[in-house]
């Protein structure tokens, strides 16, 4: 891939080159033999120690057989510029970029600083230095990609588009049009949900849908018997409704506060992180329950206790994209659930999932969901979780990543050019430098298509 990491950056074109062959599965064995293990580097708006989502499950998984780098946006203190790295998970290396408080709104020199100290850790650093070279580069927000795409050797980009972060409170405005940079320039292009599959393929002709999968392992705890339910949720009253998630601007709290209002004897369980919302805004009942975030291995247990699982989210923009990783979880567990009409939801998850179009319906849902759950759903929602799981839905999307890098690596005269026109250059945002405002939610789940021959843009 040439450099773009210079002066005239914004503005280089980039050929794609597509195989003849339809399969996406169409390389030889011989062909992946030199890409097996390439090393990952990971550009991502998420950190590892926030919600374990799909970012943790895919490279958790893939670092089975490749080094994986996720390096995330930076925090602020006193001090010199630094990177701390260290080893959250076996063969998976977290940097974190420290920079300085002062100056901190200018967004594209801070990638410029963070760039220069992630590329003199490659060289030196005793647990990354030349464990790098010529990677796969994976990128979850595109903020960095006018400065970081080039800038490694990579051998192959990958753009794994986990929501319309455009649409997200405090995005900067530049957003989509980094994005389009991006889009210009990856070679495969991954997407979390249907409704973003469907408008990115439109910009790329390397475009899969792959939600999210599900550990069913793990969540099936939430049926043993063995497994306790945490103290501060076991003494709650009865019935429980739950939630587990981030708690952001894509859930309706106005909902939340009516389901207590509707049901005073019961207990609105609401487990996760606060993130862009003010935490004295959010609705304040005797019944209604903030716990906070939970650690993963957590989750079983909380899940086991609640009667009911809500997904209760806003119908808006930031939620017009989601397709949440919870719902296969809360199936894995064996639990009844309802949510509000996600558009992604309705399609692939009814009528497993009861679907409310307004609030009269989600109380009522609720009620019928606490007072008769339907034993045949709640066995369909067991079959479709344990036909996603997480090692088959990472299995397919790395047969793509690598059918990409031996595409790149066949001569120009065995492969279709397809040109790509430059962008327009991109402008600097001054103003917060997180492509989320700060920590982006989870909102991509499985569906029966996340297995090998989901829906694949130009092949």
């Amino acid at each position: 891939m040439p450099k773009t990491h210079d002066g005239s950056r914004f503005a280089r074109p980039i050929t794609h080159r597509q195989t003849v062959s339809p399969s996406p599965f169409g390389s030889s064995h011989r062909a992946r033999a030199p890409h097996l293990d390439r090393p990952l580097i990971v550009h991502s708006h998420l950190r590892w120690d926030f919600v374990w989502q799909r970012p943790q499950q895919i490279f958790s998984r893939l670092a089975v057989n490749h080094p994986v780098l996720f390096t995330e946006e930076p925090m602020f203190g006193d001090g010199a510029p630094s990177l701390v790295i260290t080893q959250p998970h076996p063969n998976v290396f977290r940097a974190v970029p420290m920079l300085p408080t002062a100056g901190h709104t200018d967004a594209d020199a801070q990638w410029r600083t963070v760039l220069a100290l992630l590329q003199e850790a490659l060289r030196r650093h005793r647990l990354i230095g030349r464990r790098f070279d010529e990677p796969i580069q994976w990128f979850y927000s595109p903020m960095t990609a006018p400065h970081f795409l080039g800038a490694f050797d990579a051998r192959c980009v990958v753009y794994d588009c986990m929501d319309e972060l455009a649409n997200f409170r405090f995005a900067p405005s530049d957003l989509a049009q980094r994005e389009r940079f991006l889009l210009a320039r990856a070679d495969l292009v991954f997407t979390g949900g249907y409704q973003l599959y469907e408008t990115k393929a439109s910009h790329h002709d390397n475009v899969h849908f792959y939600g999210c999968g599900v550990d069913v392992d793990h969540y099936g705890k939430a049926r043993l018997e063995e497994t306790a339910v945490p103290p501060e949720l076991a003494a709650l009253p009865r019935p429980v409704f739950g939630y587990f998630g981030v708690i952001d601007e894509r859930i309706d709290y106005a909902l939340i506060d009516r389901l207590a209002v509707e049901f005073p004897q019961a207990s609105i369980a609401m487990v996760g992180p606060v993130a862009k919302v003010e935490r004295h805004t959010l609705p304040a009942r005797p019944n209604i329950h903030w716990l906070g975030q939970r650690g993963y291995e957590a989750l079983p247990s909380l899940v086991k206790g609640f009667d009911v699982c809500m997904m209760p989210f806003a119908l808006s923009e930031a939620t017009r994209y989601v397709n949440p990783t919870k719902t296969l979880e809360y199936m894995a567990a064996g639990k009844p659930i309802v949510s509000t009409a996600v558009p992604d939801v309705v399609r692939h998850f009814t009528p497993i999932v009861e679907v409310a179009h307004d609030h009269g319906a989600f109380v009522d849902a609720i009620a019928q969901a606490h007072a008769a759950p339907c034993p045949e759903l709640i066995e369909r929602g067991l079959d479709r979780a344990a036909r996603a799981g997480w090692e088959a839905v990472v299995a397919a999307m790395r047969g793509h990543v690598l059918d990409a890098l031996v595409t790149r690596d066949e001569p120009a005269d065995n492969a279709r050019a397809v040109a790509i026109p430059a962008t327009a250059p991109v402008t600097t945002t001054a103003g917060a430098p997180n492509s989320t405002g700060g920590g982006a939610p989870a909102a991509t789940a499985a569906v029966a298509s996340a297995l090998p021959g989901s829906a694949a843009a130009g092949r």
